[in-house]
């Protein structure tokens, strides 16, 4: 049976989605296809994703990959004559992906991926599009678009030259080759690499402390380095822009956490 704040549902796409101790899993449940996510999965991760950006409870999302062989290898090969076999339908197809990996990224809250395995193409794209990147010491990573004669689209590559640079960028688009564990680690695609066995563990401690700290610090720091991102030579920033780092002098977390570090006590901070 399970426990009143853990919560499961089954999606038709075969996404998964647990809720317990404010840290919502979603889970890429296709095992037999190595977590492959077709057309109606996109839309169902959009879907979810926008919803637990809104669900106050929720403070980090993990996504996962089902198994031990893939985190996601990316866009399901059926999807390549079903939805992809005309511009009109690879043009639909992209702002379906779009959809979802930009939900990830516009997250209010802290996302983690934990990475088991595989991690190719859409999947790979999929991942850093969040936060935080785990990985396990026989992961592998690519975006094999030089093989299938397609190529990733401009937010793609604008997340990807963020976390690795052009020249890694290059690298992984215009060679096709898949790199390991180490080598992701090395390039900053990954920020931490552990041992099989330890991932599961590291990932959902490091989740809990996550989602103890201070919500609304985690969200308007996240849109502060969006801005920096986007911007960086900080020109023309609105005044609700410049103003954004000192809006945390007039909440109740601010005072709660003062008032914590004073009597040398854990902070229960209330996202106000």
């Amino acid at each position: 049976m399970q426990r009143p704040d853990d919560e499961r549902c089954d999606m038709e796409s075969r996404i998964l989605v647990e809720k317990r101790d404010r840290v919502a899993t979603v889970t890429f449940d296709s095992p037999e296809k190595r977590n492959s996510i077709d057309y109606e999965g996109w839309v169902e991760l959009a879907r979810v994703t926008n919803e637990l950006a809104d669900e106050d409870d929720v403070r980090v999302v993990v996504f996962t990959g089902s198994g031990d062989r893939a985190f996601s290898a990316g866009a399901d090969i059926v999807d390549f004559d079903r939805r992809r076999s005309t511009p009109e339908q690879a043009k639909d197809y992209a702002n379906v992906f779009g959809s979802a990996v930009d939900a990830i990224e516009a997250l209010p809250k802290p996302s983690i991926c934990s990475i088991k395995g595989y991690c190719l193409g859409g999947g790979c794209e999929l991942s850093v599009a969040a936060d935080i990147r785990i990985a396990d010491d026989s992961s592998r990573f690519g975006i094999p678009t030089a093989k299938l004669g397609i190529a990733v689209g401009y937010d793609e590559m604008r997340r990807l030259v963020n976390i690795v640079g052009s020249t890694n960028a290059s690298y992984i688009l215009l060679t096709g080759r898949l790199l390991d564990a180490q080598d992701a680690l090395r390039i900053g695609l990954v920020n931490r690499v552990l041992p099989l066995d330890k991932i599961d563990g590291f990932v959902s401690e490091l989740a809990g402390e996550v989602a103890s700290l201070a919500p609304l610090s985690h969200r308007y720091q996240k849109e502060i380095l969006r801005t920096v991102l986007r911007n960086p030579g900080l020109s023309s920033l609105t005044p609700d822009q410049e103003d954004l780092p000192l809006f945390f002098m007039d909440t109740e977390d601010y005072q709660e956490g003062r008032r914590a570090f004073k009597e040398r006590r854990s902070p229960n901070f209330k996202g106000r």
